[in-house]
């Protein structure tokens, strides 16, 4: 048998132990060498699709590679989810995804992918606050006035959304549950025409996303209560946050990245650095602000996280509420 000089052991040795790490420092310092493909499931023009366009112009810089956009709506979200949760693990497909993606995963009883399971969390771009808005017609002033003359009309008030298994509907439903109210839920098809009909007085109140309500509670045509997050918006700082009044009760909107299962931890960590950058950004910043929304900056530890306890929450909602999907 060989026998080496301890010193030229110890050095051999210590070269063997890093060879391991090589391919993995290799690939992250490759990553990427063609084009990202980030799946949007929404329509261009939405907050969704707006979120994207802010993220993906700043991995495409920070990158050296172009970071495509690729709406795939269809099937609140899922027709785009579905398609990134059976893409090839390599980092050359990410979705962006949304609270859509976590009240998917109890509100549809089959779907083609498992949200929890099948992605990788990457991090998170924004998130952002509804609002409690009311016509004025109704005799409140606060949450606590609200909650008040709701309990003493039960199933006389109105509660208007932009869709069965929305943001705005779930707000609502866990709204009833956490101040123990009645009130009937009508579905619209989309935000605009549920704010027509609430500014008229055939709904009376909506848990709103903030832009398209704020010139309306400008306007005087709405009142707004309360936001929807714990802490105050600063779009609209003289609002409490519903929680002063329903201890708890906390909703926001919300977009992150995430990627096909198995998609190695080296581009994982990539991303969420380079993402990281971006939300310390001054104009991405200002851009995610212009949305009425701030950054959400995680780790994607922290990420998966925030996703399982935002499956859980809507899970109970939808199932205490007996909501199916349209």
């Amino acid at each position: 048998m060989l026998k080496l000089p301890r010193r030229k052991f110890l050095r051999l040795a210590a070269g063997a132990a890093a060879l391991p790490a090589m391919p993995y420092i290799a690939r992250a310092q490759a990553y990427p060498s063609r084009p990202v493909r980030l799946v949007t499931p929404f329509p261009p023009g939405g907050s969704v699709d707006l979120a994207s366009r802010v993220i993906g112009q700043w991995l495409s810089e920070r990158l050296g590679q172009q970071v495509v956009i690729e709406n795939r709506p269809g099937a609140g979200g899922n027709v785009g989810s579905e398609v990134a949760a059976k893409a090839s693990p390599d980092g050359y497909t990410i979705l962006l995804c949304s609270a859509a993606n976590t009240i998917s995963a109890t509100l549809y009883d089959k779907l083609g992918y498992d949200f929890a399971k099948d992605f990788a969390p990457v991090g998170g771009i924004s998130r952002a606050p509804n609002v409690m808005v009311i016509n004025p017609s109704v005799p409140a002033k606060s949450v606590a006035e609200f909650i008040s003359y709701a309990k003493t009309n039960p199933n006389k008030v109105n509660m208007g959304s932009s869709g069965i298994g929305t943001s705005i509907h779930l707000g609502g439903e866990l709204f009833k549950l956490m101040a123990g109210v009645n009130m009937v839920h009508v579905p619209y098809r989309g935000s605009a025409p549920m704010l027509t009909d609430l500014i008229g007085g055939q709904v009376q109140v909506a848990f709103d996303n903030l832009q398209p309500a704020i010139p309306h509670i400008k306007a005087g045509t709405l009142r707004a209560l309360a936001v929807t997050t714990l802490a105050r918006s600063d779009m609209l700082p003289e609002l409490p946050p519903i929680a002063d009044f329903v201890p708890g009760y906390e909703v926001s909107t919300w977009n992150g990245i995430v990627a096909p299962r198995s998609t190695p931890d080296d581009i994982v960590a990539r991303l969420n650095m380079e993402i990281n950058a971006g939300l310390a950004d001054a104009k991405v910043k200002e851009r995610i602000a212009e949305m009425g929304a701030s950054p959400f900056t995680v780790s994607p530890a922290e990420f998966g996280k925030f996703i399982a306890e935002d499956i859980e929450k809507w899970a109970k909602v939808i199932r205490a509420g007996n909501i199916k999907a349209e």
